[in-house]
């Protein structure tokens, strides 16, 4: 544990340190576009974040590879240097979209080659564990296309929740934790040694994700681009695929008694389409949702518009750090929720907690449908939004508590001296005026 921890705090340092270079690099190389119409920020914001996180993954894997422990990963298995491999070549791809807007088709292309160049080097699924039924094994075909087709739609899913400051970073990294957990239990518990790749990526990605969310949390000073949602993505599958299609049930029948109960012990990790799949719910379900809405409409499903989930939220009336906190809040839910639920099935306690924290869950989606009756004696213990003020008749009127559009009204009406936090890009290399012209552009919350 203690060169897992080692490992994931030098990738975090890495990426955190790199990261403010990075910044200023993709300011002067132009790599901040214009304002759209389904973009959320208000100031132009350099991209191409995924250049600290791709090194922080470099120095993750060449710190393990030096550990005593870690080193008989990159010794007895080639996933590590598979893992590198397709990384390399969708974080180039990333790169070139954050700069020059590559088509998505072309990404998508990129996508299916690097979780080939993967399996080509051994990543890639060997048999499923199908509950009741027991071990199946896949032929070469039917492996190398499971591996694909969970590659990209990890990918697509990570970079289609990446619509708010923080929050496909943090998903990213909640994800990866229980993932951690889950996979360090089968390694250390069991003592098998086909888990211990899927804990090493699940450490570095964490590490990539808490040093670069600093410099992204909302206001953010830099996006990771496509060139790190589509990395991390990639992180994210790589380990799903290895704890899944290469550790063998058998292995856990020395310790349950017999395959089918092996398989059954790990059913909360297995069910959601024979794979986990259930640490990125969230985001997978926004990825179907997408695609359903844009065909509905006759439109690619590719094609970008402001019905994520993250922009219901804010359409409702949640503010920005609210809508990501409650996202987060989801995510964690689903993910150890599935985890302590693979630990003792049997537990009612657990399934009750699960329910109790999602009804708390229902009641932050719907608090801004209601306003709150703060009393006089609680005024000053409440944020500013929810006190009272005086009318011009002496009765108390209670202040609005949607989102307060004013802070953009007010950013296209006056002027902002360089250095204010809501100024984005406006610190890295200069001030304001060296920026891009920022237009207003009309959009429909």
């Amino acid at each position: 544990m203690r060169e897992y921890l080692l490992t994931l705090c030098i990738t975090a340092a890495v990426t955190y340190l790199l990261t403010g270079p990075v910044r200023k690099f993709a300011i002067v190389a132009g790599a901040m576009p214009e304002i759209r119409a389904r973009d959320v920020h208000r100031e132009p914001t350099p991209r191409l974040g995924g250049i600290a996180m791709f090194f922080g993954l470099c120095a993750g894997l060449l710190v393990a590879d030096h550990m005593t422990n870690l080193n008989e990963v990159f010794a007895k298995s080639n996933e590590p240097r598979a893992l590198l491999s397709g990384a390399a070549l969708i974080w180039l791809i990333g790169v070139l979209d954050d700069k020059f807007e590559i088509d998505a088709l072309i990404k998508l292309g990129g996508q299916m080659i690097a979780a080939g160049v993967m399996v080509m080097q051994g990543l890639t699924i060997l048999w499923l564990p199908v509950p009741g039924v027991g071990n199946v094994a896949l032929t070469q075909w039917q492996g190398t296309l499971l591996t694909v087709a969970l590659v990209v739609i990890t990918i697509n899913a990570v970079n289609f929740v990446d619509g708010l400051d923080g929050l496909a970073s943090g998903m990213v990294c909640i994800a990866a934790a229980a993932f951690f957990l889950y996979a360090y239990r089968i390694w250390y518990s069991y003592g098998i040694e086909a888990a211990a790749p899927a804990t090493l990526f699940s450490a570095i990605l964490m590490g990539m994700c808490l040093g670069f969310l600093p410099h992204n949390m909302h206001p953010a000073r830099i996006f990771m681009g496509d060139s790190g949602s589509m990395l991390i993505g990639l992180v994210l599958a790589a380990g799903a695929i290895s704890i899944t299609g290469q550790v063998d049930p058998d292995a856990l029948a020395l310790f349950t008694g017999s395959e089918k109960a092996a398989v059954h012990q790990t059913v909360p990790v297995y069910i959601p389409l024979l794979l986990p799949l259930t640490i990125i719910a969230v985001p997978a379900a926004d990825l179907v949702l997408a695609i359903v809405r844009r065909t509905w409409r006759g439109q690619s499903p590719f094609a970008a518009d402001r019905g994520h989930l993250h922009h219901r939220l804010l359409e409702i009336g949640h503010s920005h750090s609210r809508a990501v906190l409650i996202m987060y809040f989801w995510s964690a839910l689903i993910g150890f929720g599935a985890l302590a639920y693979s630990v003792n099935s049997a537990s009612m306690w657990i399934v009750l907690g699960v329910v109790f924290l999602s009804a708390i869950g229902l009641i932050l989606l719907l608090l801004p449908r209601f306003t709150p009756r703060v009393p006089a004696w609680a005024q000053n213990f409440v944020p500013p939004r929810y006190r009272r003020r005086r009318g011009s008749g002496g009765a108390a009127v209670t202040l609005e508590t949607t989102r307060p559009d004013s802070e953009e009204q007010s950013a296209e009406g006056s002027p902002v001296a360089a250095g204010v936090s809501r100024v984005n890009g406006a610190t890295a290399v200069g001030s304001r005026a060296t920026l891009t012209e920022h237009r207003p552009v009309d959009t429909s919350r």
